[in-house]
């Protein structure tokens, strides 16, 4: 079993994925990318999409573009839908997917939006 790849250390939970990197004998490479869970399959598999903006330069603005990448999804991870993720490339595992998503990132506004109902309803019973 790895301990840490790439700086992000394994998760508590065990697997016996053979596709994962943690537990499993998936080497990774040195491409990441950072985007968002927006959706899962039964077959481990999930899609991740980021926006990046583009310089139109004829108008001298921005538009946003948007990248989708399907990326394996091991046991111990299980990353869930809106939730930001951290994805390193890997060798191709299907027609599709040659990347694993590595970690689920903590993201500030997620955090702020769990805490604020929870004050909220405090509030109220008090």
């Amino acid at each position: 079993m790895t301990t840490t790849i790439l700086g992000v250390k394994a998760p508590t939970k065990k697997c016996t994925d053979g596709n994962c990197p943690f537990h499993g004998s998936l080497n990774v490479k040195k491409e990441t990318f950072k985007g968002t869970v927006i959706k899962r399959d039964s077959n481990h598999t999930a899609t991740i999409e980021w926006f990046r903006p583009r310089l139109v330069p004829k108008y001298e603005r921005y538009e946003i573009r948007r990248s989708r990448m399907r990326v394996h999804n091991p046991a111990c991870v299980d990353a869930q839908v809106g939730q930001p993720v951290f994805v390193v490339r890997t060798r191709p595992l299907s027609k599709t997917k040659n990347a694993v998503i590595l970690s689920v990132l903590v993201s500030e506004s997620s955090s702020k939006t769990k805490a604020a109902p929870l004050k909220d309803a405090a509030e109220a019973a008090a």
